[in-house]
Parts: structure tokens; sequence; C-alpha cells
């Protein structure tokens, strides 16, 4: 979607328990990764793999998804600490038919010639590497002030699991999925019972009645709850 379709869109797009409809937002393929062969040696292709989101080629850029963002960060400081300063320089993480230029220099598990003579500064006059402002990230727009903030979009969360179970799910899926949902809640307090079952009816009242049923509950009281607000359901099913 475009900055302008997000801004508009029914759910917050970068909220993470949302899923874009492939309606709204079709796939696009941008590549093709080809596996052709198992691991030679597992700990030198498997365990010292250290893959990373943000590994992106020029034209492809991360979005403000919060989730995404977090691991953009926490991503490399994890293959740091689990493979050393230089995991970028393992042959199985290390760039293929490109080299990178930067200033990076020494740490344990160098195994390169560490950049030679060359300096490790910027700028110098030898030739060294240089920014490219034509392969940066594009820019995106934020507003407002950066604090913690109550939610404050619109979203329906009730709508996807609705979709799911009406839209997606067989018959026996369904089935399934009351099963063992009931198999689970029976062993939790009844006021848990009750709340819980109330957020399935919420989304649909089969899916709610069906739950209720198998718990013993009573389907009108269910009914009742989930016309209520999250704090008047707790207040009202408190013990």
């Amino acid at each position: 979607m475009t900055p302008e379709q997000v801004e508009k869109y029914r759910f917050d797009s970068f909220d993470v328990t949302k899923v874009w409809f492939h309606g709204d937002a079709p796939l696009r393929p941008v590549g093709r990764m080809v596996l052709n062969r198992n691991p030679k040696n597992y700990f030198a292709e498997v365990e010292q793999a250290a893959f990373s989101p943000g590994n992106l080629v020029p034209g492809i850029a991360p979005s403000p998804d919060k989730m995404l963002q977090g691991r953009i960060f926490s991503y490399p400081d994890t293959h740091r600490h689990r493979l050393g300063p230089n995991y970028h320089l393992l042959p199985v993480n290390s760039t293929k038919g490109v080299q990178v230029g930067n200033y990076q220099r020494d740490g344990f598990m160098r195994c390169d010639d560490n950049a030679g003579g060359g300096p490790n500064y910027y700028p110098n006059s030898f030739g060294g590497p240089a920014p490219r402002p034509e392969v940066a990230q594009p820019p995106f727009t934020v507003s407002g002030q950066a604090a913690r903030q109550r939610y404050s979009h619109p979203n329906d969360d009730f709508v996807q699991p609705r979709d799911l179970y009406r839209k997606v799910m067989t018959d026996e899926d369904r089935t399934h999925l009351i099963e063992n949902i009931v198999n689970h809640l029976a062993g939790a307090k009844r006021r848990i019972q009750l709340r819980q079952t109330a957020l399935f009816y919420k989304a649909d009242s089969e899916y709610g009645s069906r739950v209720a049923q198998g718990l013993g509950l009573d389907v009108e009281e269910v009914e009742r709850l989930a016309g209520m607000t999250q704090e008047k359901r707790v207040k009202a099913t408190a013990e």
C-alpha cells in the first residue's frame, strides 16, 4: 500500500495483531529464493547463519512497523553477542557478488585482510568508501509528540477473528477449534471462562455459544457480558 492508503486504511496498518487483506493489498513478487542443496556442514552453514530484516537491497526499505523496527535493532545485536563483531564476514553471511565498503576494523574473528593499510577515517584522500545517498532509505513522515500515549486508532479487534471463523475455517476446523478451547479452558475458574467466552461471542455468536455450551455456561449470560466494556465485564464477573 502507498503511504496515503496506509493513513486511511480501516485498521492500523502496522498493528502486529492484524493482517492486510490480499484483496486490498495484493502480494507483489519481488524475487525468488532458490534452495538447491542441503548444507554440507551444519555448524558452518546453519548454526552460524545470521539472518536479519535489516539486510535490505536498494529499493526496499523497512516500514514503521514497531515490531520490525525493534527486530532491525535487536537481530544484529544478538548476532554480535552470539557470533562476534565480525559475524558478517563469515562465508555463510558475507555478501555475494559485491564487496562491502566501510571503515569497520579489528575485532576478534576478523577473517579477511582487515582493509589492509587503508585509512579507517572519512573523509580521506585515498579513495576510501564514501556515502551513496542515491541508495539511502526513503524518508517517511512522522508527526505528533513522542510519548507514551493511549492507543487511539479505531481498530475493530473482532473483524479478523470473525472472518477467520466464518470464511476461512471449514466445519471440521471449527469443531476442532471449539474442542481444543473447551479442553484447555475447562480447568480455569468460572469467571475467567465467562470473560474469555464473551470475547469469542463478540467475534461470532455461534463461536461463543458453542464454547459456552462445551463449558456448561449460560449462553444468555455470555451474550450479556459480550455487550459490556472490558472494565464492566471484569466487575460483573469478579468474585
